[in-house]
């Protein structure tokens, strides 16, 4: 009896985490760039009474054996980086990755950080930059003069200055792919850094060595569907329910049999 409270207990701890992720995705269905994260679970250890194929009483192997689990635990939160609907902006310094890959951005620490959201600006010296400041790599200065900004599906960057209708090339942003993006560690901002899990950065041109291109003018959007995120919020709340009212029955039973003791 004493197991099955801490089997419920654990089943709502568990769904509480669900729970603090599923409003993690909503409260970001706006956030351009963001990637849904899915709870994984796992059931814990188990306790074997019999095990399976031992001799039974008539000698024979038994069929199966008696496992008694412990309940459930915590075991990932995944990033589903599939990608995110591609909205137009018309801002020219707005960009979206159609495909694999990050920006890179530089982080005051030195650190390069990555990410899907292309939601940039230039700084006081001209310098492309997020929305945070950090300065997007490889390093592309937009000159005072500059009248208006052509960036290509491959990543170069074009400027026309002043009254000369020539472009002139200021330099190529570039697509950092992983082998394992899902092991990314997401640092806030919409940021991420390489952890062992993920792999080293492997830097491409937009288009080449299957990275995605470029798109000028268009933010990709957060992949969270709304639909499916509250429909997973009510089986996770479902969950919460049934696990307690485990723990209301357990704790009536040991009432009963404390009586008859």
């Amino acid at each position: 009896m004493i197991r099955a409270l801490s089997n419920a207990a654990s089943g709502m701890k568990a769904q509480e985490k669900n729970i603090d992720v599923l409003s993690n995705n909503l409260a970001n269905v706006n956030t351009a760039g963001y990637k849904r994260s899915r709870a994984e679970f796992a059931d814990m250890f188990y306790e074997t009474q019999v095990q399976a194929g031992a001799p039974s009483p008539t000698g024979s192997p038994l069929p199966v054996g008696t496992e008694i689990g412990h309940g459930v635990r915590l075991v990932a939160t995944y990033k589903d980086h599939t990608g995110g609907e591609m909205r137009q902006t018309g801002n020219p310094l707005d960009l979206a990755i159609a495909g694999r890959g990050f920006f890179q951005v530089t982080q005051p620490s030195g650190e390069i950080a990555y990410t899907r959201a292309g939601v940039f600006k230039t700084n006081a010296e001209g310098q492309l930059v997020n929305a945070d400041g950090y300065v997007v790599e490889p390093e592309i200065t937009v000159p005072a003069d500059t009248t208006s900004i052509t960036i290509s599906e491959s990543g170069v960057v074009s400027v026309t200055l002043g009254e000369d209708m020539n472009q002139v090339e200021v330099g190529t942003l570039e697509v950092a792919t992983f082998s394992n993006p899902a092991g990314l560690s997401s640092i806030g901002g919409n940021l991420a850094v390489e952890t062992p899990a993920s792999g080293q950065a492997l830097l491409a041109t937009p288009g080449e060595e299957g990275a995605g291109t470029m798109l000028q003018g268009f933010l990709e959007m957060s992949n969270v569907a709304v639909v499916s995120e509250m429909i997973d919020l009510i089986s996770a709340q479902r969950a919460y329910e049934v696990n307690s009212k485990v723990i209301t029955a357990s704790d009536e039973m040991l009432k009963q049999t404390t009586r008859m003791s």
